[in-house]
C-alpha cells in the first residue's frame, strides 16, 4: 500500500469519527472499519465529475449500511462535490446537508435515501437493470453512450433483510453483470457476533443465486481489493459480490465489539485511536495537505470523462438524430401525456374494469412513452400491467421493456425505484392492493425520496369476492393514503383511470399508486366532460342532482361506490330528496386545492355521507363523523363479489337510509 493510500484511508477514517464524536451520535464502527472498501472503490474505479454530480454517464454508488453516512460524507468532501467542511461538522444536525442516514436530492452524490437496511443492495439492482435496458435500445457500433457500473457496500445486516435476498435472486436471474457489490463481512451485529443469528455460508448463497463471488481475507489489503473489482468487472455476466473481511471499529478499543456500531467512541476512546494510528491528537477534522493535493489532481480528468461523453454523445446525434433526441428527453425526464387521447381509447367501450382500463391505458402510453416499463410481480395476467408486444428483459434479451420480477413484492418496488432513481424511465410495479403491505417501506420510501415511481394495485375491494378475507384489502386504501408524499387514486371508472396515469406520469417528483376494480363498472359516458374538467382536482362534484332543488346531502364516494352512490342519488330523487355525488379519486390532490375550491365542492353547511369499500377511520375529516360513512372495520369473506358487497351493506337501500337518517 503506498504512503499516500494510508493517509487517505485514514483521513476518511478520522473525519467521520470526529463528526460522530462532535454529534454525540452516529456510527463510527462503520468506517473505522469499511474505509479502504470506500477509498479503493471511489479511487480507482467508480467515474464521476463532482462539478456535476448528475451528469447521466456516471457510475452510481449506494451506500446500503445507510448507518455509515459519515463516511459517505467524507469521501464525497475529499472527492470535491459540493460538501464542505463545516457541513461534516454539523453532522446529524438541524439544517444539515449531512443527516444521519443518506437522504437523496439533500446532499450532492448521494444516489438513493439508505438506512432501512437491504433496500440500498435492493435498489442498486434497480439502477444495474435500468442500465442494461438503455444500453440495448441505444448503444450502437462505435457509440457505446450508456455505459456504466453499479456499484455499492452492504453489511451483514442487509444480507439479513428478505428484500436483499430477493432481490438477489432476481439480479442473478437477470444476469446484471455490471453491478458490483462490496459486503462489509464484520461478522458483528447490534446485539453480539453474527453466529447468534446469522451462521450461513453468504458465498455459497449468492453463488447459488447466479452470482460471482470473490474473497478478500483482509480490508487493509487494498491491492486486494482492487484486484477482486477488477476480477468482478471482468465477469460480464453475472453480478459481483466481493465478500471482504472487515473489523468493525477497526483499531479502536471497541474493535470487534458491538458496541463500536452506534454510539461515539468517547474521548478517551477516540484519543487512542487516533494515538495508536499515528494521527494528530490535537486537531478535528484534519485533512493533511497530501489528501487535499492528490484528489484536487483528480478534479480535471473526472471532468475529462464527461467531455468525452458529452463529445460521443454530440457525434452520436449526428449519426442517429432520432435516437439521441429520445435519449435526451428520457435523461431530462420531462414528459408531456394528452389526457384526451386516453380518454378516447374508451370511447366507445360501455362497461370494463379500471384494471383493464389501466392495462389499455399502458399499452397507449407505451406507444407514446418510450420511457415507460417494468411489470408484475408475477400477476401480469391479473393487473394488467405487460406491455403487449414489448418483450421481456432477461439474461438472454435484453431489449425488453417489461419484467418478470416474481414473487418478490418487496424487491419489485425497490427495482422500481431504482430505476427511477436512475433515470430515463417512468418504472412502476403491479401486485393486488392486499399485498401493498409486502412494499410498504418501497412506497415510503418512494415518498421521502420524491421519485417517479408507480404502483399499480389492483383487486381494490371486497368485490374481487371467491378469494375471501385474505386477499381482500380492508385497511390498505387508507393506510397507503397516510403515507406524506405519495399520490394515491382510486378511480371510479376508465376516464378517471386516465386522470390517475396522467398524473402519474406527470407527477416527477413524488410517486403514484393506482388502487384498480376487478369487476367491471359502467364507463361514466354521461359524465365524460365533467370527469374530463374535475378528476385532476382529486374531488369534483360528478352530478349535481336536480339543478332546480337545493341539495340535502352530499354522497362522497371512491372507486366502484360511485357507482353506488349514483344509483342512490337516483332512488332518493323518486322520494324527492335531492342530494348531489362528489367523486373524490385523490384524497392528497383534493387536499392540495384551494380552500376556496374544497368549500365548493363540500360546503360545510350540507350533511356528508362517505361510501368507500374499506376502513371508516379518516373519513370524518369531510364527515364530522365516522356514524356518517358507509364502510368496512373487520375483514371480508369468501363468496362471490356481489353476494359479499350486499351482505356488507354496500345497496342503494342501506345508502338511502342512511341519507334519511342523517336528514
Amino acid at each position: 500500500m503506498k504512503t499516500i493510500d494510508r493517509t487517505a484511508i485514514s483521513t476518511l477514517r478520522f473525519l467521520s469519527v470526529d463528526a460522530v464524536e462532535k454529534a454525540n451520535s452516529g456510527h463510527p464502527g462503520f468506517p473505522l472499519g469499511t474505509a479502504p472498501l470506500m477509498y479503493t472503490l471511489w479511487d480507482k474505479f467508480i467515474k464521476y465529475n463532482p462539478s456535476d454530480p448528475q451528469w447521466f454517464n456516471r457510475d452510481r454508488f449506494v451506500l446500503s449500511s445507510g448507518h455509515g453516512s459519515a463516511l459517505l460524507y467524507s469521501m464525497l468532501h475529499l472527492a470535491g462535490f459540493d460538501l464542505s467542511l463545516e457541513e461534516l461538522k454539523n453532522f446529524r444536525q438541524w439544517g444539515s446537508r449531512t443527516p444521519g442516514h443518506p437522504e437523496y436530492g439533500l446532499t450532492p452524490g448521494v444516489e438513493a435515501s439508505t438506512g432501512p437496511l437491504g433496500h440500498g443492495f435492493a435498489m442498486s439492482v434497480g439502477m444495474a437493470v435500468a442500465e442494461e435496458m438503455l444500453a440495448a435500445k441505444y448503444n450502437k457500433k462505435g457509440f457505446k453512450v450508456v455505459d456504466h457500473y453499479t456499484y455499492g457496500i452492504c453489511s451483514d445486516g442487509d444480507l439479513m433483510e428478505g428484500v436483499a435476498s430477493e432481490a438477489a435472486s432476481l439480479a442473478g436471474t437477470l444476469a446484471l453483470g455490471k453491478l458490483i457489490l462490496l459486503y462489509d463481512d464484520n461478522k458483528i451485529t447490534i446485539e453480539g457476533s453474527t453466529d447468534i443469528a446469522f451462521r450461513e455460508d453468504v458465498g455459497a448463497r449468492f453463488t447459488a443465486y447466479g452470482w460471482h463471488v470473490v474473497r478478500v481475507d483482509d480490508a487493509e489489503d487494498i491491492d486486494g481489493i482492487a484486484a477482486a473489482v477488477k476480477e468482478a468487472k471482468a465477469e460480464k455476466k453475472r453480478p459481483s459480490l466481493v465478500m471482504v473481511r472487515t473489523h468493525i471499529g477497526c483499531g479502536s478499543p471497541k474493535q470487534d465489539c458491538a458496541s463500536a456500531h452506534g454510539e461515539p467512541l468517547g474521548t478517551e476512546a477516540l484519543a487512542k485511536t487516533k494515538e495508536d494510528g499515528g494521527w494528530p491528537l490535537g486537531n478535528s477534522f484534519y485533512i493533511p495537505e497530501s489528501v487535499k493535493a492528490y484528489f484536487e489532481k483528480k478534479l480535471p480528468a473526472c471532468a475529462e470523462k464527461q467531455k468525452e461523453w458529452q463529445s460521443l454523445m454530440a457525434d452520436y446525434a449526428v449519426v442517429y438524430p432520432e435516437l439521441a433526441a429520445e435519449l435526451a428527453g428520457r435523461i431530462a425526464g420531462d414528459t408531456m401525456v394528452n389526457l384526451d387521447s386516453l380518454e378516447k381509447v374508451f370511447a366507445d367501450v360501455s362497461k370494463t374494469s379500471t384494471r383493464e382500463a389501466s392495462g389499455e391505458i399502458i399499452q397507449k402510453l407505451a406507444m407514446l412513452l418510450p420511457e415507460l416499463a417494468c411489470g408484475s410481480a408475477d400477476l401480469g395476467p391479473s393487473n394488467k400491467t405487460d406491455i403487449k408486444g414489448g418483450g421481456f428483459f432477461s439474461a438472454e434479451d435484453r431489449t425488453g421493456r417489461n419484467i418478470h420480477f416474481g414473487v418478490r413484492e418487496h424487491a419489485m418496488g425497490k427495482v422500481v425505484n431504482g430505476m427511477a432513481l436512475h433515470g430515463g424511465f417512468i418504472p412502476y410495479g403491479g401486485t393486488f392492493l392486499v399485498f401493498s403491505d409486502f412494499m410498504r417501506p418501497a412506497l415510503r420510501m418512494a415518498a421521502l425520496m420524491g421519485i417517479r415511481s408507480v404502483f399499480v394495485f389492483t383487486h381494490d375491494s371486497i368485490a374481487l369476492g371467491e378469494d375471501g378475507p385474505t386477499h381482500q384489502p380492508i385497511e390498505q386504501t387508507m393506510s397507503l393514503r397516510l403515507i406524506p408524499g405519495l399520490s394515491v387514486y382510486r378511480p371510479a371508472d376508465a376516464l378517471e383511470t386516465a386522470t390517475a396515469w396522467q398524473a402519474a406520469c406527470l407527477n416527477k417528483h413524488k410517486p403514484t399508486a393506482l388502487l384498480l376494480s376487478r369487476q367491471k363498472m359502467a364507463v361514466l359516458q354521461k359524465y365524460k366532460e365533467v370527469i374530463h374538467k374535475g378528476a385532476s382536482f382529486g374531488a369534483y362534484v360528478l352530478s349535481p342532482g336536480e339543478a332546480a332543488k337545493e341539495s340535502k346531502a352530499i354522497l362522497l364516494a371512491t372507486g366502484s361506490e360511485v357507482h353506488l352512490a349514483l344509483a342512490a342519488q337516483e332512488a332518493l330523487a323518486k322520494e324527492n330528496i335531492n342530494v348531489s355525488v362528489v367523486s373524490m379519486p385523490s384524497w392528497d390532490v383534493f387536499e392540495n386545492q384551494s380552500d376556496e375550491y374544497k368549500k365548493q365542492v363540500l360546503p360545510t353547511s350540507v350533511p356528508k355521507i362517505a361510501i368507500e369499500a374499506g376502513v371508516t377511520l379518516g373519513w370524518s375529516r369531510y364527515t364530522g363523523s365516522e356514524s356518517n360513512v358507509i364502510g368496512i372495520n373487520k375483514f371480508g369473506a369468501s363468496a362471490p363479489g356481489d353476494v359479499v358487497y350486499e351482505k356488507y351493506g354496500f345497496t342503494v337501500e342501506n345508502v338511502v337510509n342512511k341519507v334519511k337518517e342523517v336528514l
